[in-house]
């Protein structure tokens, strides 16, 4: 990583610093990174013909499951994995710091929530708490460590421990934290439909494989309901990815200062949709993953506010995520 990068990424102050920095890095991908380097040659881009960003080519993400994606010459460190669907090859992301995720997991907490250290923060995470590549429990461990309690932790299928233990923790006037995969709050909802009221409930997606697939805003009425709490937040954040966005109610999310949303058009992958509430594709500028891609086109379809927040209604299926037959074979 070029020296400099990691105190700007976390130190942006306005769209202009972004901008100016996003180009930076972009330039240091396109020379540094074999396959981002690849990518633009297949569609006859060269570096000297982004002028903007709003010109940049992103990566699609489905090149992470078959590609090593790497800037620069350090080593991975890390590889997180994503959890798959049986019969669906894995996400893999090569993280040569993990310092640079520590700091953009710890720096958008506190830019959301404030100090970790103020809350008791319990994670429900069944099935990712099983695997050793997650980086969502790597997030989450992060965290808990931060908080600095001795309460709190990961509860897999112990929900009756979880449910005892908020009960204290409500009693003793704490702030809690719940964060959980949608499929594992759904099932806690249903089963035990306990009062959660003064809870902060965060869910971070994951039904995939799980359960019968409902919307956002399904999930959140039935959570809402069966916990007795207002709102529902959100944290959206990949596998491929070292940044996160979080939403506060109603499933609009916003952006720490080192990542921006932009959406394409979904017929043309290369074309971007300026006009906010128009729906097409989720591209990602993660700042962040300046040793990886910071340029990603996802499968998930959303829309910009004109407030910046964004919303994330659906995914493209498997063989609507145009452009890939441009990447490398």
């Amino acid at each position: 990583m070029k020296p400099g990068f990691t105190k700007m990424i976390f130190n942006i102050a306005d769209q202009e610093s972004f901008h100016d920095l996003a180009m930076r890095i972009f330039e240091y991908q396109a020379d540094n990174n074999k396959i981002y380097s690849d990518f633009l040659c297949g569609l006859k881009i060269s570096k000297g013909d982004v002028k903007k960003i709003e010109e940049i080519p992103f990566l699609p993400v489905e090149l992470f499951k078959n590609h090593m994606i790497i800037t620069g010459e350090r080593s991975p460190v890390k590889i997180f994995e994503s959890s798959g669907i049986t019969g669906n090859s894995t996400s893999r992301h090569h993280v040569t710091d993990l310092g640079l995720y520590e700091e953009s997991f710890s720096g958008a907490f506190r830019l959301f929530y404030g100090e970790p250290s103020d809350y008791v923060i319990a994670a429900l995470l069944p099935s990712y708490t099983e695997r050793e590549n997650s980086s969502l429990v790597y997030m989450m461990n992060g965290l808990i460590n931060q908080s600095r309690n001795d309460s709190g932790g990961f509860y897999i299928n112990n929900t009756d421990d979880l449910l005892t233990e908020m009960k204290r923790w409500k009693a003793e006037k704490r702030k809690i934290l719940l964060v959980g995969v949608s499929f594992a709050l759904l099932d806690l909802a249903e089963k035990q439909s306990p009062d959660l009221f003064g809870v902060i409930v965060m869910e971070t997606g994951g039904m995939k494989g799980r359960r019968k697939e409902i919307t956002r805003e399904e999930l959140h009425s039935i959570l809402k309901e069966k916990f007795n709490i207002p709102e529902v937040h959100s944290e959206y954040g990949m596998t491929e990815l070292l940044s996160q966005a979080y939403s506060k109610g109603e499933g609009v999310f916003n952006c720490p200062p080192w990542m921006k949303i932009m959406i394409r058009d979904p017929q043309d992958p290369l074309s971007l949709l300026e006009e906010p509430y128009k729906t097409g594709g989720i591209n990602i500028i993660d700042l962040a993953n300046v040793n990886s891609c910071s340029f990603i086109a996802t499968g998930d379809l959303g829309r910009v506010h004109e407030s910046g927040g964004f919303e994330v209604l659906g995914r493209f299926g498997s063989s609507d995520i145009r452009g890939c037959n441009l990447l490398i074979e």
